[in-house]
């Protein structure tokens, strides 16, 4: 009798291969699920990474307009700003500093 060969030698099992396979076949199964289990964790952290880095991305962008909102904020509160921004108003800015009024407690206590 003569012996196949080529791709038929390759899917040809013998009596030995199908009872070591299905005697196992439990065990193939659950093999095969932990590979299945072992990808889709893979997938899952890839997709974690991925939204970790888009967060650290749009952080990092809103820190920058933190800090240019910060500046601009602190440029237009400037005195020479503020003058120039009441003048156009039609304004005058206050010669001296503002008057600070101080009230005695103690003066007012009498029957309270």
């Amino acid at each position: 009798m003569a012996k196949r060969q080529g791709l038929g030698k390759f899917f040809e099992l013998g009596y030995l291969t199908e009872e070591l396979l299905l005697k196992n076949l439990v065990f193939v199964l659950f093999l095969g699920f932990l590979a299945i289990l072992y990808i889709a964790n893979a997938h899952y952290a890839e997709r974690n990474v991925r939204e970790i880095q888009g967060l650290q991305r749009e952080m990092k962008e809103l820190k920058w307009y933190y800090l240019t909102l910060e500046s601009e904020n602190m440029y237009n509160s400037r005195k020479a700003e503020m003058a120039g921004r009441l003048r156009e108003e039609g304004l005058i800015a206050a010669p001296s500093k503002p008057l600070r009024i101080v009230v005695d407690k103690n003066a007012y206590t009498d029957g309270y």
